[in-house]
Formats: C-alpha cells, structure tokens, sequence
C-alpha cells in the first residue's frame, strides 16, 4: 500500500510510532494547483498537478544539550516512510547542540479536521472566471490591446503532529492572477495583478479597462532625469517594500547590532517613533480574506523561525503601532535571548492608519507635479544597516501635473529605505487588498495603501520596460 492512498493523518501517525528519538515533529503538506495561462488574447495552456512533501523533525537529548536534525521529501511511499524517520534521527546525533533548542509545544486540543481529507483545488475554481476572461480578450482585441499573463491557484493542506500530543491543521487557499497588456507594437506595456483565494472577487474586465486607461496614457512620451521626485507609490509597491522590512525584523538580529532596528549602544529600537502617520503594521492569522495559519509551521530553523516552535499558536500582533514601532518577530529562543516578548512571523501583512476615504485616483487628482508609479521589480539589500534597497520600475511610470496624468516618462533604478519611507510619507491613503509583484511567489496576503512620498529617490534612468 502506497502512501499516496492514505490519509495525510495516517501518515504523521505512523511517522510519529515509529520515531526513535526523544522528541519527534512531522508535517504533511498536501498541495494541489490549478492554472491558465495566455498570449496575444487566446488561452495557451491550463493545468492541474498535486503533490505530498513529509517533513521529519526529530531531536536528540544529549549531555551538551538537544540536537535536531530535519529531512523533507517529495512522493513519499510506505517503504520509505521508515527511512525518511530514520534519517532524520541520523541527523540529529550527528549534528551538535541545537542553539534554538527549546522544549516541544504541548497543549490545546487537536484540529476538529485534522483526521479528514485534505482540501483540494481543481479547475472548477475558474468555473467564473475564466468566461469572464475571454470576454475581456474580445474587448481588448476589439481595443487594440493583447493581454499576456497567467493565473494560479494553490490548496495546500498542511498536518502537524508531535509527540507530546499537537494534531493540528491548517487549510491555505492561495490565487494570484498577473494580467499584461501590450501595445501591438509592443512599445507600450501596462501591468495589474491580483490576489485572492478563490477567484470569486476577480473582475477581468474591471482589470483590462485600468490597463486600457494606463496604454493610453504611455502614448505621450516624457523623458526625465534621475533625481528626488514626489512619487505616488500604489499598494502592491508599498507591499514589496514593507514585506522586506518585515522579512528583515529580526528581534535576535537587532539586538546584535546587525540591523535598521538595532539601537546604536545596544539594543533595539522597540518604543520608537518611525514616521508622523499614524500608521499601524500589523499581521492577523484571522483577518478577513487574508486568513493565514494559527500557529508557526517551521520546515527548518533558522532566521526567525525555529522547528522547535512547532504548533505555537500565533495572534495578532501589531509591529508598528499608531507611527511607533512596537514588535520585532522573535522564536521562543530569540526572544529569550533579546529580552523581547515571543512573536514569531504570521503569513500576513496589513498597513492601515491612512485616510479610508482616499483612493489613489483621489491622490493623483491632488498631485500638482510628480510620478505615479505601477510596481517595483529586482530588489534588492544594500546596506541591512539602514535597510538601504535597489530596485527598478516596471511597466508603467507616469508624469502628473496639476491633478491629471499627462504621460509615461522613462523607467529608472532607485535607492531607499522602507523604513525611511515611512518616517518621510506625506499621505496615505485607504487600505486595499494588493498582490505584490515581486515578492508574489513567496508572500501574497498584504493589505496596503497607496503612498504619498515628497522626494523618493530615482538614483538613475533605467533602460528596462
């Protein structure tokens, strides 16, 4: 009998009776995805694929202190369920101390699911939406406009169990839509994206006329230099740069000296003021449309992560509180080190504080002269001391003068601080829903607003489109 016709529970259970060590983790990851893809206004290709990764923690109590050692794999059969245990055993008597040792997590009841079938997606969930998106290539090619792009869904199931008692499980419904529009000439090019759990709140054609609006725009070209400009940064933008900042708050990390959040003589900079606005960073396992797991799901150690912290529940936590900076992410044993409270990573991000009644149009239309921008691609750290990142535009910067969008200028590279962005916004407006363009294949769930900075930093011209 194959793995692969057993339940996922079946699995951790059996991997867990037959552990040797003296604590054991297992996590089943149970995914299935659904995709299309399309160019020049036709679908290309549709898909459906699932998969199963088991991952075995097991640690070792030794006189020096625990070890751990940790084995994923793929396709898993029931041969080689007890290999995969024992490996992982191996690895943990030949690996030294565990530095993020801590004792497994106990208590609280079993998920009410956690015996029942894994949730799965198919390409019913396109039932709506894929109609829905050939009607927008007819418009577009009756406009002038090919659409590219794909979108995808992912279901992944994921089952804890230990052996001091968690049976846990999570649901993850994950979709991401990118849409495309080019000029026939291929000169013009307009980007918008989307994230969602089930495709039920995707509008193509709402998505295809702000695109149409956008390739309208770029047929006035403007060129302009490098230099410090008044620059409207919409959501999925700002959700690139704080989802950064975020990946780079490490509590341990701060403490040590090593980053933006390190106080100079030691310690951090928890209690700070970071901005005027009285803008809040926060995440929420439970925050509506954004859902994420309730407790930390930990493949490996190492960050802000600890596979020791298994199961931990995790709740709302606010990181930036009303402009100040309240909460840096923290392990069990990070948090011990750093004399902070535990508050391990959440798969969600949302910024609020900004105007609810302000849109970004509302902010274009209050611009006297600046650059609205679509989305930011190719980041990357230069200096963590400061938090210092280099990027380029992408596929579509815009001149506005006097409260309307006169033309596309050039794209160009530029060289912030989303920290520093923060201290320095003039406005923000409401908080939306927003795919991150850069960062979408690892991080999708972000509410942001759009940003009014008064002299972003474009530190040159960027030939890219």
């Amino acid at each position: 009998m194959s793995v692969g016709t057993n339940k996922p529970h079946e699995i951790v259970e059996r991997a867990l009776e037959l552990s040797r060590a003296d604590g054991c983790v297992v996590i089943a990851d149970e995914e299935s995805t659904a995709n299309l893809r399309w160019a020049g206004n036709a679908l290309t290709t549709n898909g459906v694929t699932r998969g199963r990764t088991l991952t075995v923690v097991a640690t070792v109590d030794g006189q020096q202190g625990t070890a751990s050692g940790v084995v994923s794999r793929s396709a898993v059969t029931a041969d080689e369920l007890e290999p995969l245990v024992r490996a992982a055993e191996a690895a943990a008597r030949g690996a030294g101390p565990a530095e993020d040792a801590q004792p497994l997590v106990t208590g609280g009841p079993a998920s009410p699911d956690f015996t029942d079938a894994p949730a799965e997606t198919s390409s019913a969930v396109f039932a709506d939406f894929a109609p829905a998106l050939g009607e927008a290539f007819a418009r577009a090619r009756a406009g002038g406009r090919e659409l590219y792009g794909f979108a995808n869904h992912e279901m992944t199931s994921t089952y804890v169990g230990t052996s001091t008692g968690l049976r846990l499980r999570h649901d993850q419904p994950n979709g991401t839509l990118e849409l495309n529009a080019k000029s026939p000439d291929r000169t013009r090019s307009a980007w918008a994206g989307h994230a969602t759990r089930d495709f039920k709140d995707v509008d193509p054609a709402a998505l295809d006329a702000e695109l149409a609006v956008r390739l309208g725009w770029a047929e006035r070209r403007v060129e302009l230099p490098a230099g410090r400009y008044e620059t409207l940064l919409p959501p999925t933008a700002v959700a690139d740069l704080l989802i950064y900042q975020y990946w780079s708050a490490s509590g341990r990390d701060a403490v040590e000296g090593r980053t933006v959040f390190s106080k100079p003589g030691g310690g951090t900079r928890v209690g700070e003021r970071l901005g005027t606005l009285p803008l809040t960073l926060r995440s929420d396992p439970y925050e509506p449309g954004l859902e994420s797991a309730p407790f930390v799901v930990a493949h490996s150690s190492g960050g802000d992560q600890s596979v020791f912290d298994n199961g931990l529940p995790v709740t709302a936590t606010d990181w930036i509180r009303a402009g100040e900076l309240h909460r840096l992410t923290t392990t069990r044993h990070g948090a011990g080190l750093a004399g902070l409270p535990v508050a391990p990573a959440i798969g969600n991000l949302i910024l609020d504080g900004g105007d609810p009644g302000r849109s970004l149009d509302d902010m274009v239309a209050s611009t006297e002269r600046g650059l609205l921008l679509t989305c930011l691609w190719y980041i990357r750290e230069v200096d963590p001391a400061t938090l210092l990142l280099t990027g380029l535009t992408r596929d579509g910067v815009y001149l506005v003068e006097h409260g309307e969008v006169v033309g596309e200028v050039n794209n160009f590279r530029f060289n912030e601080s989303p920290v520093g962005l923060l201290g320095r916004a003039a406005e923000a407006g409401r908080t939306e829903k927003t795919l991150p363009r850069e960062w979408g294949d690892w991080f999708t769930r972000a509410a942001m607003p759009a940003l009014r900075v008064p002299d972003f930093n474009m530190s040159s011209v960027s030939q890219g489109v």
